[in-house]
């Protein structure tokens, strides 16, 4: 049996801006999602009876808990509220080859639902369009829509509300520091600044890009802090999302190799994962679905 690999795609947020509160609890953001040519690995085998089962070696999040498995639930319980009466059986094996740190700010968890919904919509012949899948996955988590309609956006709202945008495909060097940052501490955390004026989307690129959320990072995290001072050394150093992970940007992958093997011989962060990606503007798994036709 010839079972397809579908990826997982990580992203990065360029920027980060924080313009409000809701009443609810939620954060009003603007960010600019990119995704970048490194990704998780995911397999999905059709069953004969209606159980989803995860299969993921070495990984610590139970199966009850895993986005995935969440995801796989969801989808199908959305399509027996639409058709009650069906008698077929939605059940799957779901292998995850887990590439994308946890807990890093590169949106593996969330790229994971997304594949799992847009490959179990296709291989259930369910027929989701990509607004209900968005809308599924939102329910999910609020990175989840940018990964399933695939493009790199401007995000507002909670990051649903998205705008696509191209750009430029720079190579990153990506270091992971081995912490695993809390989102939930960081918007919580009583210094977040919270008032960033509001961008137009037509004046995005007159704007300063930077991250809110690194100066309540670096204070509570300090190996974050120290993976910043050390990429800094060599180019302008980001952090992506709410963390643990840093980057930064160059225009060829020589650039980027050259900043990895500086990084990786040095005594602090030679342990530390760190790897080298392109900047996409179309999602990996977008491509590949594309080359599947």
């Amino acid at each position: 049996m010839n079972v397809r690999i579908w990826p997982a795609p990580a992203k990065l947020n360029l920027m980060l801006h924080i313009t409000g509160q809701r009443e609810d609890g939620y954060h009003e953001l603007q960010t600019v999602f990119q995704f970048i040519d490194f990704s998780d690995e995911m397999t999905f085998v059709l069953r004969d009876d209606d159980k989803i089962i995860r299969h993921c070696a070495d990984f610590e999040v139970p199966e009850s808990e895993d986005i995935s498995v969440r995801a796989a639930i969801l989808l199908r319980k959305n399509f027996l509220s639409k058709k009650p009466s069906s008698e077929r059986l939605f059940g799957v094996d779901v292998s995850l080859k887990k590439n994308i740190p946890m807990g890093a700010g590169l949106g593996g968890g969330s790229s994971d639902a997304a594949t799992t919904l847009v490959a179990l919509n296709e291989m259930w012949q369910m027929n989701f369009s990509v607004d209900q899948l968005a809308e599924m996955g939102l329910f999910l988590g609020a990175d989840v829509p940018v990964f399933v309609r695939g493009f790199a956006a401007f995000a507002e709202g909670i990051g649903e509300k998205l705008s696509p945008i191209s750009p430029d495909e720079k190579w990153y060097f990506v270091l992971v520091p081995p912490v695993h940052v809390s989102t939930k501490e960081v918007f919580c955390h009583p210094q977040l600044t919270r008032d960033c004026s509001a961008i137009k989307l037509c004046d995005l690129s007159r704007h300063e890009w930077r991250n809110v959320c690194t100066p309540v990072v670096i204070e509570s995290y300090p190996l974050v802090s120290q993976a910043i001072d050390i990429i800094n050394n060599y180019s302008i150093a980001c952090m992506s999302g709410t963390g643990a992970s840093v980057f930064a940007s160059f225009d060829t992958k020589a650039q980027a190799d050259e900043v990895l093997q500086k990084i990786k011989e040095n005594p602090v962060s030679e342990s530390w994962f760190s790897f080298v990606a392109k900047g996409l503007n179309q999602s990996p798994l977008h491509r590949y679905i594309e080359s599947q036709k």
